[in-house]
């Protein structure tokens, strides 16, 4: 039987927020950023809703060549890359547990991966996908699905003595910018892929949109000056 209910570990997201928050206290480097996107599908809310829930083949082969392992009916333990900042390495892997679709919103959250922790990082992801009915589109195809992406991401890294003589001012700009370029870096490949993998499944033409990458980073971030950043 499967087991379609979250893990305690999802379904309380207040400890691992908390966690995030009390950061500070034992030396740890802190990086968020708050993002948001879109991508349109040339079909019904329906279709588009059991595509996302048959995620056993879309992730795998739209996450490519980010390596992606199965860890329970819905979660995958995903290997982002490699990345480097001020000379400390570092190669990223989290646990994501895909929800199932419910009242037309598809929830992504951290999950712990068995066996596994991590060498000086953790990870907090929080994504949540919106469908709504798009607007009238021409032939041939019969309907459009506007699918609204928003990502909460917040990493924590457990600083190597090396880097402690380091302003935490210029660690935190460096990490910070580069989780942004990282989130579009990625969210620009995959969003590409999922239309790609969803029209060519269902035989449908790609919508006009598709050239498009419609990517807001540090959106509704408190105390922030930095304005949207529509890439399109």
């Amino acid at each position: 039987m499967v087991n379609d209910s979250p893990p305690e570990d999802i379904a309380d997201n207040a400890i691992i927020d908390q966690a995030i928050a009390r950061t500070s206290a034992d030396g740890g480097l802190v990086l968020e950023g708050h993002y948001a996107g879109k991508m349109d599908m040339a079909a019904d809310v329906d279709t588009v809703g059991r595509y996302l829930n048959s995620h056993q083949g879309w992730f795998t082969r739209c996450a490519h060549p980010m390596q992606v392992d199965p860890i329970a009916d819905h979660g995958y333990a995903l290997v982002v890359g490699h990345f480097a900042m001020l000379g400390h390495e570092v190669e990223p892997k989290v646990g994501l547990y895909l929800s199932s679709l419910d009242h037309r919103v598809y929830r992504i959250d951290t999950m712990p991966i068995p066996g596994y922790v991590a060498p000086g990082y953790d990870v907090d992801f929080h994504s949540v996908l919106e469908l709504k009915e798009g607007a009238a589109v021409p032939p041939p195809a019969m309907a459009l699905t506007e699918v609204d992406w928003e990502l909460s991401l917040a990493v924590k890294i457990h600083m190597p003595r090396l880097l402690g003589a380091v302003p935490r001012s210029l660690l935190k700009s460096s990490g910070d910018r580069l989780l942004n370029q990282v989130v579009r870096q990625v969210s620009k490949r995959l969003t590409r892929r999922v239309q790609e993998d969803f029209h060519t499944s269902h035989n449908l033409p790609l919508p006009e949109s598709y050239r498009g990458h419609h990517f807001w980073s540090n959106w509704g971030r408190k105390g922030s000056s930095t304005p949207p950043d529509d890439q399109a």
